[in-house]
């Protein structure tokens, strides 16, 4: 679901705000642009460290109290938290620092601005949120002399690649949160945010065959292989998309050479659930596979690793409270459901109240033609900052 941008009249405090990030546009940009130009692929520990240590020095600066929670195959993990004037819990900003492109990708995919757009490796995934997290900060800082309320601040490592590390940081500082607004990037061009995520699923399915020579000895071999490929036609299957569950098979290997009968072969599952009542029933159903020869072995590994985040009476209370900044803002803030994951699903399946895609607007995340869109960079730090004085 999505609601288009509409023009509305603007609030004469929010017309304020409004200017204040508008007259330090620049500022952010230059922000994001620092921000790209520190490459930090979520496989390169040194490179991840690096960036953590600018972005940890940036949130020192404004008062933060700075904590790294150690990581041993990934970066390690930036908590900041701040005091604020009135007591109570905490409003949690979620993000991450890791990115997809492998070190190097800055040669080819430079950080540039071009027509009212920044490019670059991860501006738009998510780098501007970071850039948006620091200057909402910011300006809460100088409207307030404090923050209105206690804050914390999680920048994992790894969420590009299943946040397994940081999982538990990130469920445990949820539980001692009031809300959880996370700065992932909006969804399309007019900025909606994301008010429900697919929970996702990662199966392993090996088969075990019997080898043997395919011209000598074919019928002494059990083929692998083709087990498997009556096992994907089975799986493939489990998709029903009135449940908006689907089930794609989207690496498969096996085999050695093509004159020996193969004796392993092995599928890799990708599983979206919209629903956290029907994890359990793929959950059976991927368990329940069984050999349709008896003379092979199937095996099945993995499971749903990112609980869906749905639309719950918390999420819309948030979101209600976001299309009333942006109103007064003067633009209609728009909602989506989308299928990819992120950490907010993990605050989200706790019962976390929160609300996604509140960072930067553009598009290609993951893509050569990544970036972001400049003009709408005030707007969503004023957003951002209005959402953490009442939560």
């Amino acid at each position: 679901m999505t609601t288009s941008k509409k023009a509305v009249a603007i609030h004469p405090e929010a017309q304020r705000r409004l200017a204040f990030f508008n007259q330090r546009s620049a500022e952010i940009v230059a922000t994001v642009r620092e921000l790209v130009e520190i490459e930090s692929p979520s496989d390169h520990k040194a490179a991840v460290d690096r960036m953590g240590a600018v972005v940890a020095a940036k949130f020192a600066a404004l008062g933060g109290a700075v904590r790294f929670h150690p990581a041993s195959n990934f970066g390690d993990h930036l908590q900041v938290d701040f005091a604020g004037s009135a007591a109570g819990k905490p409003v949690l900003l979620l993000g991450h620092y890791d990115t997809v492109y492998p070190l190097g990708t800055l040669a080819s995919m430079p950080c540039r601005l071009v027509d009212g757009k920044l490019t670059g490796p991860g501006v738009l995934d998510m780098k501007s949120g970071i850039a948006l997290m620091l200057h909402a900060l910011a300006a809460l800082k100088e409207w307030h002399g404090q923050l209105p309320r206690p804050l914390t601040v999680l920048l994992v490592s790894d969420e590009e690649v299943g946040s397994d590390s940081s999982r538990a940081i990130t469920e445990s500082l949820a539980k001692k949160a009031t809300a959880v607004l996370v700065l992932e990037p909006s969804y399309g061009f007019e900025g909606a945010v994301k008010t429900a995520r697919k929970g996702v699923g990662e199966y392993q399915v090996k088969v075990t065959g019997k080898a043997s020579h395919a011209g000598l000895d074919f019928q002494k071999g059990e083929n692998a292989i083709l087990e498997l490929a009556r096992q994907i036609e089975k799986i493939s299957g489990f998709t029903d998309l009135k449940k908006d569950l689907t089930v794609n098979v989207g690496i498969v290997s096996g085999g050695s050479r093509t004159n020996v009968v193969p004796a392993e072969a092995l599928a890799q599952v990708d599983v979206r659930i919209a629903r956290m009542k029907d994890a359990a029933g793929i959950e059976k159903k991927m368990r329940g596979l069984r050999p349709f020869n008896r003379k092979c072995k199937v095996e099945v590994s993995g499971g749903v690793n990112r609980p869906p985040m749905e639309r719950t009476a918390g999420v819309a209370a948030l979101y209600a409270r976001a299309v009333a900044i942006a109103s007064d803002l003067g633009w209609k803030l728009g909602e989506a459901a989308v299928g990819g994951g992120s950490d907010g699903n993990f605050t989200a399946g706790l019962g976390i109240p929160t609300l996604d895609g509140l960072g930067g607007v553009g598009d290609g995340a993951h893509a050569v033609h990544e970036h972001i869109v400049i003009s709408e960079l005030p707007r969503r730090a004023a957003l951002v900052a209005g959402l953490i004085e009442p939560v």
